[in-house]
């Protein structure tokens, strides 16, 4: 059940092991700056189970501390049809995982269900890349897409929900 005095946001990936909870923990730190947490719950999830109860992925951590983002308490989990109760905002990091959360969601859903990057100030990027399989300059570009399009969902949150 949603709590009324909070918003919610879930963000999605595949494992939840490196798009997802980088967006979980530098919102949950913008949030911090701003004393909000209290009125504003951040977490992340997997379509996937096969990393559940794993930590984020090596490369995710150490990019996200060199810029001032601990990853290191996030464990994985996949995502469930309570997490539509639970969250006003299920935000998908690319259009496949979005599709298989269209696909989970009940009947009568009201929170809103799309896309992370339509947050950002890049229209042409709507699709959070996943780094896993690429090199070290994926996971700098994941954060740089991330970081601008949380300011962007927060200022969204702030302007209409709180």
């Amino acid at each position: 059940m949603r709590d009324s005095q909070r918003v919610s946001v879930l963000f999605v990936c595949l494992g939840n092991i490196c798009r997802s909870p980088t967006a979980d923990a530098v919102l949950g730190r913008k949030v911090e700056a701003l004393g909000l947490q209290s009125r504003l719950l951040v977490d992340s999830a997997g379509t996937g189970d096969w990393h559940v109860g794993e930590p984020p992925d090596p490369r995710a951590q150490q990019h996200a501390a060199r810029r001032g983002y601990d990853l290191s308490a996030l464990r994985a989990r996949q995502v469930a049809v309570e997490d539509f109760h639970r969250f006003d905002f299920i935000l998908a990091m690319d259009r496949n995982n979005l599709a298989e959360l269209e696909r989970m969601r009940p009947r009568g859903h009201a929170g809103e269900l799309g896309l992370f990057l339509r947050y950002g100030g890049d229209a042409r990027a709507l699709e959070v890349p996943d780094p896993y399989y690429g090199g070290e300059q994926g996971f700098e570009e994941v954060l740089d897409l991330i970081e601008e399009a949380a300011d962007g969902l927060l200022a969204h949150i702030r302007r209409t929900r709180l």
